[in-house]
């Protein structure tokens, strides 16, 4: 995984409406970017849904929350629109991201992980964390480092 104070990769993915969203574009605020194996199972919705259900907190604490997998855009927007998602949801059916941050593999590399990298506003890893089967402490945990950022 990439490491606190790395800089994230400057990649360019296809946003749940299909629009291309380049990272560099990205900077200059906090992110919190989460990587999740699959659109509708059940942990990763429960994942979406608890970072749906505190955006008002990362809003609060001026971050942008966004959700990458390798599934399509297509079905990004059906869950987006599903779940009533506010953040953005990106596509990454090459593995680009899942390899630029070095997200490593769950379920002896069956599916990719479950990370979380919460990222400052000059683009660097602040904090990553990583729980395979327990997406509520993904947003705890985003927003308790993203309190102690100044």
């Amino acid at each position: 995984m990439l490491h606190k104070g790395e800089p994230i990769p400057y990649l360019r993915l296809e946003d749940q409406d299909g629009k291309m969203v380049s990272f560099s574009d990205l900077v200059g605020k906090p992110l919190v970017i989460y990587f999740y194996p699959k659109d509708n199972t059940k942990v990763c919705t429960a994942q979406a849904c608890g970072f749906r259900d505190h955006y008002e907190q990362f809003q609060e604490a001026g971050a942008e929350v966004i959700g990458i997998s390798g599934d399509s855009v297509e079905s990004h927007k059906k869950v987006t629109n599903h779940r009533k998602l506010p953040f953005l949801l990106l596509s990454d059916p090459k593995k680009e991201a899942l390899k630029a941050f070095k997200v490593p593999s769950a379920l002896f590399g069956l599916l990719p992980g479950r990370v979380t990298f919460v990222i400052d506003k000059v683009g660097k890893v602040a904090h990553t964390f990583r729980a395979d089967f327990n997406a509520d402490k993904h947003i705890k945990e985003a927003l308790k480092v993203l309190k102690s950022l100044d």
